[in-house]
């Protein structure tokens, strides 16, 4: 998610296009040209309370009347039909996660799922799959072979085992070949934050709304801010949860990645001083010094890997190294509901069994912004090359990474090469949107940043309230990558008051967080 020097013609078209935006209507053309009111959207039920139905855009909003492409669109209709508001359009993050699958997941009858039975009750709730993502045309570059491989391999050339830079490289090229041989040039350049902002405003025309409710959660913190600055007077209200720093997206996208291995380390350091602090009656691993425990751990494992047999419904079982045990920890020590399965499977693999952490590594290893990496990566790398500017300088990787690996830090090295892939992206986004994106004009945004976040550090958060022009920042403490529906009844209760009614929480407000544990689950 990085930099690029701006250009004066992008510059110009993506004002341009702005401009044509924030006008009445429906319009979201290039200028001259009118884009006809898209057709009303045709829904079929697709499950308890779900309706599925596809939405034709244009490929290129320059030219609304060339090319189409096909989204995927889904919703939750409101279970209280009689008090409902509208719609309330998610984006679950990513970039890369099905919205889709996100509304479908929807539990009504038992109130659980992504979102309150309150707002469930009160609006459709409507999932986009942005352009090249899920069932909308998701991006593919792999075989299945080399996304299991890439999957598996040590793709961090700094530790024992880990593949060299020059394979890194090679990598990539595969990488960048393989998209261009399933995708057209022309798609893969249109994969834009902008060009999802404007889809989502095609989708609003189509289901007759005037304005929209938003939520957004990692990268869906992007597409917010992208349409509340292109779209201002059609935003209804807005919640944007575990921000991204808009600026370090659009402009310094290795300084963002540089954060994000920051904060990974942040939640490691945690997990080791709970565990210390617990004492080796609760905590066992590492009898007290847990750090030095897992270094051991960690060089063991690369000396010798753990054969893991496969365990249905839980792995496909393969061998567990150091670094796809090191993948595991980030995974799990970002989350405090898994501290207790990061400490169990520490403990078993010290005793030869590596069954949890390939768990981790399988099922719930997420990408630098959320989501199962081996099925994200390749639509995660297309919408990020094409937001971020050029990243083509292989000396700058190099001392992104030489930077990074200085610190001696245990996670942070994963970062340090994760951006190649858009050193030798084969697009390129001519008119990709590089203004700050403000909000202006919008009404206030609540901003909801996590004080211990493995992928958006609070920062961000800081950063993201200071820019939107009309924003309230609340703060949850402890550790958790998101905070809605997982952080306790302080922050439910502020985002649904914005969503429902308006209603912002004074700014600067702080929901505490229950105490997490190495071997409970915490309470909420």
């Amino acid at each position: 998610m990085p930099p690029r020097p701006l250009r004066i013609a992008a510059v110009l078209a993506a004002a341009v296009l702005a401009l044509t935006g924030c006008t009445g209507g429906v319009s979201t053309a290039a200028p001259g040209r009118s884009s006809p009111a898209p057709d009303p959207v045709r829904w079929k039920e697709c499950g308890p309370g779900l309706d599925c139905a596809t939405v034709e855009v244009p490929l290129e909003y320059a030219d609304p009347d060339g090319e189409q492409i096909t989204l995927a669109v889904t919703r939750h209709r409101a279970t209280d039909p009689a008090r409902r508001i509208g719609s309330l359009f998610i984006n679950p993050g990513g970039p890369g996660v099905s919205a889709t699958e996100t509304v479908a997941s929807i539990d009504a009858a038992n109130g659980k799922g992504p979102y309150s039975p309150d707002v469930v009750a009160r609006f459709d709730v409507v999932g986009m799959d942005p352009r090249g993502v899920g069932r909308s045309g998701a991006v593919r570059c792999l075989t299945d072979e080399q996304r299991a491989a890439q999957a598996a391999e040590d793709r961090d050339p700094t530790i024992p085992g880990g593949k060299p830079f020059g394979k890194l490289l090679t990598d990539a090229r595969t990488f960048a070949k393989g998209c261009l041989d399933h995708q057209s040039p022309e798609f893969l350049a249109s994969l834009s934050t902008d060009n999802v902002a404007r889809d989502l405003d095609r989708v609003r025309a189509a289901l007759g709304e005037e304005k929209i409710t938003f939520y957004g959660a990692s990268y869906g913190t992007v597409v917010g801010p992208m349409y509340a600055t292109l779209f201002p007077d059609r935003v209804r209200q807005m919640v944007l949860d575990a921000p991204v720093d808009t600026d370090l997206w659009q402009n310094d996208p290795l300084r963002l990645l540089d954060d994000v291995a920051r904060s990974n380390e942040e939640t490691l350091d945690a997990w080791f001083e709970t565990c210390r602090r617990e004492g080796v009656q609760v905590c066992a691993f590492g009898n007290g010094d847990p750090k030095a425990a897992l270094d051991a751990l960690i060089t063991k494992l690369e000396a010798k890997p753990l054969r893991v047999p496969p365990v249905e419904g839980l792995t496909p079982g393969g061998t567990l190294d150091g670094a796809m045990a090191l993948e595991a920890v980030r995974a799990a020590a970002g989350n405090r509901v898994l501290w207790p399965t990061l400490t169990a499977g520490l403990l078993a693999a010290q005793q030869g069994n590596g069954t949890a952490l390939h768990f981790l590594v399988s099922r719930i290893t997420v990408a630098p912004f959320g989501g199962p990496f081996a099925i994200l990566q390749e639509p995660h790398n297309a919408v990020r090359c094409v937001d971020w500017p050029e990243l083509d300088k292989l000396s700058a990787h190099h001392a992104a990474a030489k930077k990074i690996t200085e610190r001696g830090e245990r996670l942070g090295s994963r970062a340090a090469y994760s951006a190649l892939n858009c050193a030798l992206w084969p697009v390129e986004n001519k008119d990709r949107v590089t203004r700050e994106l403000t909000g202006a004009g919008a009404p206030p945004i609540l901003v909801v940043g996590g004080r211990l976040d493995n992928v958006s550090p609070y920062h961000w958060a800081e950063a993201m309230a200071k820019r939107l022009e009309n924003a309230v920042l609340l703060t949850r403490e402890g550790v958790a990558h998101t905070s809605y529906r997982t952080s306790g009844p302080c922050v439910d209760s502020a985002v649904d008051a914005v969503l429902i009614d308006g209603k912002l929480p004074a700014d600067g407000t702080t929901c505490e967080a229950v105490p997490p544990a190495t071997t409970r689950p915490p309470a909420r």
